[in-house]
């Protein structure tokens, strides 16, 4: 399997893992060192860690559940040991006991790591520009 093709796989097994709410496998994707930057939230997120926290949270006080999680139009530029993926993600939600969908345009950075494989270090999210079609 090439490079392009790894991280290809990397980034659809995080998708996987988000949409199935399996949490382990889900931040088992990134690197400790990962920094996360959601346009829904005040400050960017600096650590796994710290986004773990949010998640929990989120899943105790709002009853946070991933009902769907699709990805499409993805494209990904290796940049040696570093790999940009950029994707469209349609999610739908479940917190508060009210269901919510957006359609949003994702980064994430890789990193290959010394095992040879690739974790995600940087994730932003953006919202997707208003007045595009939505598929």
């Amino acid at each position: 399997m090439n490079e392009r093709d790894q991280v290809l796989k990397a980034a659809a097994d995080l998708v996987s893992a988000f949409a199935r709410n399996d949490r382990e496998a889900y931040f088992g994707a990134f690197s400790a060192d990962a920094s996360f930057v959601f346009y829904t939230l005040e400050q960017p997120l600096l650590s796994r860690d710290a986004y773990q926290a949010l998640w929990d949270t989120w899943r105790a006080e709002d009853g946070f559940e991933v009902l769907s999680c699709t990805s499409s139009n993805a494209f990904v530029s290796l940049q040696g040991d570093v790999a940009i993926f950029i994707h469209d993600v349609a999610t739908e939600l479940r917190m508060q006991g009210e269901q919510h969908f957006s359609q949003e345009r994702e980064t994430i950075v890789f990193r290959k790591e010394q095992q040879g494989l690739w974790l995600a270090c940087h994730e932003h999210l953006s919202a997707m520009p208003e007045g595009l079609p939505s598929p």
